[in-house]
């Protein structure tokens, strides 16, 4: 996807989070509430709109982490960034990746976020695990990922950020 199919306007910025657990690494991912007008009810990464007042991508990702999910910066260590991804309803998104050491507690906004929750990197890495699906969006056809997890439903740009953070992690 080209920036002159999506009609790109807005720069963003998330927080990829791997959480180091006793049982191995995990990814720390939200489902947004219902409600929102983007993106309502998605599985998603913290993270959001970079604001005039953020320096980097980066700032921004820890920003709107610690606003969304009470992910205090202390707690993360910044690996690196992945490829900025273009999403069709016209966002730029930086994927910041960022090392968490728990323990730490989280605080949702509960009006963006209706949860959190983890799942294990070694799902996430395991090409098995990934479907690729299609839909009419926009009177489009988008081909996507999908990785279904419990009654989660990890689809569309998040998938999409995974697949690329698995093949820096491991050549498949």
């Amino acid at each position: 996807m080209t920036e002159d199919e999506v009609g790109l306007s807005t720069h963003a910025a998330v927080l990829v989070p791997l959480v180091d657990r006793p049982g191995g690494l995990t990814v720390l991912l939200t489902r947004r509430t219902d409600h929102l007008n983007d993106h309502a009810g998605q599985i998603s990464f913290p993270g959001g709109r970079i604001e005039t007042l953020d320096a980097t991508p980066e700032e921004a990702a820890l920003r709107e982490t610690e606003e969304e999910i009470g992910l205090h910066r202390r707690h993360v260590q910044l690996l690196g960034s992945l490829p900025d991804y273009l999403i069709p309803t016209g966002f730029r998104v930086t994927p910041v990746v960022g090392w968490v050491e728990p323990p730490f507690e989280l605080a949702l906004d509960e009006f963006e976020v209706a949860e959190a929750f983890e799942v294990p990197l070694a799902f996430i890495l395991d090409p098995e695990k990934r479907e690729r699906q299609s839909a009419m969006r926009g009177g489009k056809l988008r081909h996507f990922y999908a990785m279904p997890f419990e009654r989660h439903n990890i689809w569309g740009a998040t998938a999409g950020m995974l697949v690329t953070l698995s093949r820096f992690l491991v050549d498949d």
